[in-house]
């Protein structure tokens, strides 16, 4: 299996921009990718930058996912009548926000941040996760030791137990399993500034956020998550029925999703956090690929392979592989199938956002 690269998937997306007459806007990251090469998020508007209604779609809040997500928008981008655009409706998009761990092939950031447990509020005591202390060198330190830490962990208190504790962010250690940051990343730096420029002005917001990882083979599931109801979640019902799921996180929260319910710091209630005079409707589409431990080990690999190991080298390749395949399956069923029922997601939402609230 190719792996897949930045540079010309960058390029794919911004020539379906632009063919659809996007304004778009570029956000130089200051590192660069593996070959040297720059690394932006990039922003394009189809439609008027005064409309009030306004559907986002976000790829690549983890970097390795952003390849399914900025097919979507692709894809989306080369279906979309720009002739039959509603007058006050324009479409975001938001390529790569994690445009360093796209390129790097990474899950995390260029600081080990996972920035789904970085959109929190830093001006207020980081959040506690005291139970992370006692796993944390399984992720870290003689690799020997921590496999045998592993494997008793998993024996004695089991996976989920495990799963609850370590992925729901942790704010102590920068070497650590899913780190949230001392202070916000510049992704999060960058989506303040994508909202002050480009979502501020909409009264009606509907937005997705691209991910792959978690839940079951081959299903894109449609979640809401939160902190607490909104009115919004309402209209989602509405939209979606029972296609769509709400997760609301925090302390003690349960989810059989997949997708882990104790974690703080969601993009989905950063921006809802951001926009409280705005009617959004903050959506996650969510493809499952690996069982959810396996997905866990292949994360594990790595990030000791980022920590101790080289990533150019045959060994590290591997572990490319591997964890591009935990994201982004070959598997060209698996491909088609996300691909279908991602743009029916969006087609039945962008059709809502433009008639449910006339």
């Amino acid at each position: 299996m190719l792996l897949p690269q930045y540079t010309p998937q960058r390029a794919r997306f911004l020539t379906a921009a632009e063919r659809k007459g996007a304004v778009i806007t570029s956000y130089a990251h200051p590192l660069s990718g593996p070959q040297g090469e720059s690394l932006y998020t990039d922003v394009a508007l189809i439609g008027p930058a005064s409309a009030s209604r306004l559907m986002l779609v976000v790829s690549g809040t983890h970097g390795v996912e952003g390849y399914y997500g900025s097919d979507c928008q692709i894809a989306w981008l080369e279906a979309l009548d720009v002739n039959a655009l509603p007058a006050d409706s324009a479409v975001l998009m938001v390529h790569l926000l994690n445009p360093w761990g796209a390129a790097h092939l990474r899950r995390v950031n260029e600081d080990n941040i996972d920035l789904n447990r970085n959109f929190i509020d830093f001006s207020q005591p980081l959040p506690a996760n005291p139970g992370y202390a006692q796993w944390h060198d399984i992720y870290h330190g003689d690799r020997t030791r921590a496999d045998q830490q592993l494997t008793t962990a998993l024996a004695h208190d089991g996976w989920q137990a495990v799963k609850r504790v370590v992925e729901a962010g942790q704010y102590v250690a920068d070497d650590g399993f899913f780190f949230g940051g001392y202070q916000p990343s510049w992704s999060y730096r960058t989506m303040q500034t994508i909202i002050a420029q480009h979502l501020s002005r909409a009264t009606t917001l509907l937005s997705f956020d691209l991910h792959t990882g978690a839940g079951a083979w081959g299903h894109p599931m449609l979640l809401s998550i939160a902190e607490q109801h909104y009115p919004a979640h309402d209209w989602g019902k509405d939209i979606y029925g029972e296609w769509l799921t709400l997760l609301f996180t925090g302390a003690g929260r349960e989810s059989a999703t997949g997708v882990t319910a104790t974690a703080t710091g969601y993009l989905s209630q950063f921006l809802l956090t951001s926009l409280p005079d705005t009617t959004l409707l903050p959506l996650v589409v969510e493809c499952g690929t690996y069982a959810g431990e396996e997905m866990h080990q292949r994360v594990r690999e790595d990030h000791w392979l980022h920590l101790y190991g080289d990533p150019a080298s045959a060994a590290g390749q591997v572990i490319k592989q591997a964890l591009v395949e935990g994201f982004w399956p070959a598997d060209a069923d698996w491909r088609a199938l996300v691909a279908f029922r991602t743009q029916q997601i969006f087609l039945r939402g962008w059709r809502a956002l433009n008639t449910s609230l006339t």
